[in-house]
């Protein structure tokens, strides 16, 4: 299985950590602690989300120590309960460190079943109208991919179009399923995301830090920044704390619920 990605130099895994959401091709040699706690953590989080009654879920996981940025997850998706039963993923990926990232549809042992920093599971349960909107856009292929744009950056501008990373394309996405006949492109699901009040995390990176993680990194850019938020070290992009905390005021899901096994 290829594993979330790791940047070896510390000031790379400061700037990309925020959002990391990358795939390794090195392969990778899981303990039988950490397979059994994935699978433990996997299995709980079917049962809870089987409890909730939820069709659609934002689910999340904590894949890096993010505390010194005040963030406690680190990568998104949208889950869904298919008709046939069993709880899908689809969430966007980087795949080995590289400058694009790609859609996926994972079970959630999966999703879970990675070198985690922390095994725990966080999820809101949407409103009845989002899941049914975000179910039928999710159940179609087609759809699900309108708004994946391959370019990738771990800390992309919110508000750019240059790149995309994960958790970007999750909001972009949900956007689109809220008002899929004005609703078509990036610019248009970003004017949704800021009439609706979303707000980026603003994330403190010097100038060193960022020049050493865009030397060491393929999948990390910060050229899409506008000049006078970059320079002032201010890097706004989407985080999944952001996300959480956006979907509740916003009246769109409920509270997050945190389940540790």
């Amino acid at each position: 299985m290829r594993a979330i990605h790791n940047m070896i130099w510390a000031v790379a895994l400061l700037a990309a950590g925020a959002v990391q959401a990358g795939r390794s091709c090195e392969p990778q040699h899981l303990g039988a602690q950490t397979l059994g706690r994935g699978m433990q953590l996997a299995a709980s989080t079917v049962r809870a989300l089987d409890d909730s009654g939820a069709r659609v879920v934002l689910l999340a996981r904590a894949g890096q120590d993010l505390s010194a940025y005040g963030l406690r997850y680190s990568h998104l998706g949208w889950a869904y309960r298919t008709a046939e039963g069993p709880w899908r993923v689809a969430h966007k990926l980087n795949d080995c460190g590289s400058d694009r990232g790609y859609l996926y549809r994972q079970g959630l042992g999966e999703f879970f079943l990675d070198d985690l920093w922390r095994h725990e599971a966080v999820w809101a349960v949407p409103t009845p109208e989002v899941q049914q909107r975000l179910l039928a856009l999710l159940q179609d292929g087609r759809r699900t991919t309108l708004l994946q744009h391959a370019p990738y950056s771990m800390v992309s501008y919110a508000w750019g179009q240059r790149y995309q990373q994960s958790n970007q394309w999750a909001l972009e996405t949900l956007a689109m399923a809220m008002e899929p006949d004005t609703v078509r492109t990036r610019v248009q699901a970003q004017a949704w995301l800021r009439f609706k009040g979303y707000a980026p995390t603003v994330l403190r990176i010097g100038p060193l830090t960022r020049l050493g993680a865009r030397v060491s990194a393929a999948n990390v850019a910060f050229d899409d920044h506008p000049n006078e938020k970059r320079f002032a070290d201010r890097i706004e992009t989407v985080t999944v704390d952001s996300a959480l905390a956006w979907l509740q005021a916003a009246r769109l899901a409920a509270a997050p619920e945190r389940l540790v096994p």
